[in-house]
This record gives structure tokens, sequence and C-alpha cells, in this order.
């Protein structure tokens, strides 16, 4: 984690869609970096400091980025602000198994699945609650281009095509 991950991450702190998108721009690994005209300095809070995502300006500068990369800023840019709808037929369509990981982990953590709990019912009656479930969690390794490592889900999809004579690999 570098000292501007923490920064945007405080920025977006409080709120899961934020959050997510934050979190989202920040494993994309393209969008996060010292420099990015995108990225401003808006003090330090409490002593440390924070960097917030100027959307529209992040928006007009990556036009020349990939296909794949776009459709990532852009769902990540309607995470960030209700300005940024995103056609997600046309988003998701395009994304490789890597950002489909990304996607769908910051898709749970703006839905809140990172902190719900599920009612425990015995007979007809509540007795409890379960602890945290995240439907979704956000992938732990990285590769050198910053996005996620094939995880062992992929591993073991990639196994159940190759044994049902598929051949594929993801």
């Amino acid at each position: 984690m570098s000292e501007l991950e923490d920064a945007v991450r405080r920025w977006a702190q409080g709120v899961y869609p934020v959050e997510a998108g934050a979190e989202l721009l920040i494993r994309q690994g393209k969008a996060i970096r010292e420099g990015a005209p995108w990225l401003q300095e808006i003090g330090p809070e409490g002593g440390q400091r924070m960097v917030a995502i100027d959307t529209e300006i992040l928006w007009d500068k990556s036009g020349a980025w990939s296909g794949g990369e776009q459709r990532v800023v852009n769902i990540a840019l309607s995470l960030l602000d209700s300005e940024f709808p995103v056609k997600l037929n046309n988003a998701v369509s395009g994304l490789d198994a890597d950002h489909v990981e990304l996607v769908l982990a910051a898709m749970a953590h703006a839905a809140g699945s990172h902190e719900a709990r599920r009612p425990i019912v015995e007979g007809s009656r509540l007795s409890g609650y379960t602890e945290p479930v995240n439907a979704y969690p956000w992938p732990e390794q990285l590769n050198t281009l910053g996005t996620p490592r094939r995880t062992d889900r992929a591993a073991a999809h990639e196994a159940d095509d190759t044994t049902a004579g598929l051949g594929r690999s993801l």
C-alpha cells in the first residue's frame, strides 16, 4: 500500500459506493498515481494526507486508455459520482477475467456485503445474527501491472473446464 492509495482511501471512507469506486481504481493499477491530474490534494485531515478523485477530469483524460481500462474507469466513476451513469451491458461485456473479479468485489463492497449479517432463525424465533460474510471479497494479490493475479477460484474454474474436455483456459 502506498501513501497515495491510503490518502485516496481516507477521502473515500464512510460511503460504501465511493469506497468501492476508489478501491476499484486503486486496484485497476493505472488511475491512482502521483501527479495524475484527476487527483486533488484536499489537505491533511487530522494531520493525515487526503486525496480526492475529480471524476470529470478522470473521465475526460481516460479516453485514450484501452477499452477494458475505460470500462473499469466508467464503472468506478459511476460508483464515485451519480452524474456518471454506466450502461452495464456495455461495461461488463468487454472485461477480462481479472477486471471482472475487481468489478464484482466493488459491487459487493458498494452494497455493504462486507458488513452484512444474516439472521439466524431457530424454529420461528430469531436467535441472533451471523458474523459478516463478504459476498465477493477483493482479490488479495496483485501482479506487477497492478491487476489481480488469478485466484484459486479462477484456477478451479479452469480445472473444471479442462476435466470437462473443453481444454480452454481463463
